[in-house]
């Protein structure tokens, strides 16, 4: 019986305001605030910071994977080039460390990299960046991500073309299904 009066209220209130359909509602709206501060680079749209060609740290990404083997442990990040360290996932982590036998050989580096898909999917980052020569272990880690669905490249920014170009790219944000 509550709901029912609840949703009452609400159809009602919608159809005093005089809103009926989708079309009315784009046109009575003033303002559109996307609150993702992210959703240009899912859309393929943001700008990807280029440096300078001489410069020695490649920065043509938004998100990159970061592999710091120390003495003891490892530690795997996804570094974003504005904002830093997005995600990170380290060898020496308690409840890592538990299930570990030595926490910097080749199994480490498998949970790591188990830990590390799964945590990028629950943030919605699905495009990495990796461009380093990977030695025996680390290609362990980039398997694992790569079996969670992670790709270890990103796509190429969409770039309006002319009209008079001959190459015309889909367009990232239209499904043709």
């Amino acid at each position: 019986m509550f709901t029912k009066n609840v949703h009452l209220y609400l159809f009602n209130s919608i159809f005093k305001r005089g809103i009926h359909d989708n079309k009315s509602l784009i046109d009575n709206c003033i303002e559109v605030k996307n609150r993702n501060p992210r959703n240009l680079e899912r859309l393929l749209i943001a700008r990807k910071p280029q440096g300078y060609h001489l410069e020695k740290q490649f920065r043509n990404f938004w998100h990159k994977l970061q592999i710091s083997p120390y003495q003891r442990y490892i530690v795997a990040e996804i570094i974003h080039f504005q904002n830093g360290p997005v995600i990170s996932a380290s060898s020496n982590e308690w409840a890592l460390k538990k299930l570990l036998y030595r926490k910097y050989d080749s199994m480490a580096y498998i949970a790591l990299g188990q830990v590390l898909a799964q945590r990028c999917l629950e943030s919605g980052i699905t495009e990495i960046y990796f461009n380093e020569t990977p030695n025996n272990k680390v290609s362990l880690l980039l398997k694992e991500l790569k079996k969670k669905d992670i790709i270890l490249h990103e796509s190429d920014r969409y770039i309006h073309p002319y009209p008079w170009s001959l190459f015309r790219p889909e367009k990232p944000w239209e499904t043709h299904e």
